[in-house]
């Protein structure tokens, strides 16, 4: 089953409502596969980016964060994520 999260500014600012599993993510070293990270490291932009098999991967404010059914982690636009995902209740 696949997980989202969809990440604001605001939620960028304050991970309280974080997933555990992007917590976990986020204490990854930065090269490491399903690492997620500030996406130019003293910049304060405040995006992310998830490190995935097809390499760097931008995260923009409004932007979900996807757990694949294999735990991989990638980015999906909001647009294309109203288009493919249904959003259910937890």
């Amino acid at each position: 089953m696949n997980e989202a999260f969809q990440m604001t500014r605001e939620r960028r600012v304050d991970n309280r409502d974080w997933p555990e599993w992007l917590n976990y993510a986020w204490n990854f070293d930065r090269g490491e596969l399903g690492a997620v990270y500030p996406t130019v490291e003293g910049t304060g932009d405040g995006t992310l980016s998830i490190n995935t098999l097809g390499g760097e991967q931008l995260v923009n404010f409004g932007d979900w964060i996807v757990r694949g059914v294999q735990d991989e982690l990638y980015p999906v636009t909001s647009d294309i994520f109203a288009l493919t995902y249904i959003l259910e209740d937890a």
